[in-house]
């Protein structure tokens, strides 16, 4: 089944999450998108992790840690 998530792209936010830019917005969107048809469902905080790994902000290590503690929920 899909599901849609909130994307605007005039205040540059995705699930309510502000984005610097709109080119890390659509990078952004397009990861989670993906992810999404693997069963990946998105919360506000995942779209967080998700902004600050694309922007450089924590590291490859850091997401992956991440994802071990289920922190996304």
């Amino acid at each position: 089944m899909f599901k849609t998530i909130e994307i605007d792209r005039n205040k540059l936010t995705i699930m309510g999450v502000k984005f610097s830019n709109l080119k890390t917005l659509e990078t952004t969107a397009n990861a989670i998108g993906s992810n999404m048809f693997e069963g990946f469902e998105p919360t506000h905080k995942g779209v967080e992790i998700i902004r600050d790994y694309v922007t450089g902000k924590i590291s490859l290590s850091e997401l992956i840690k991440f994802a071990e503690k289920k922190s996304y929920v």
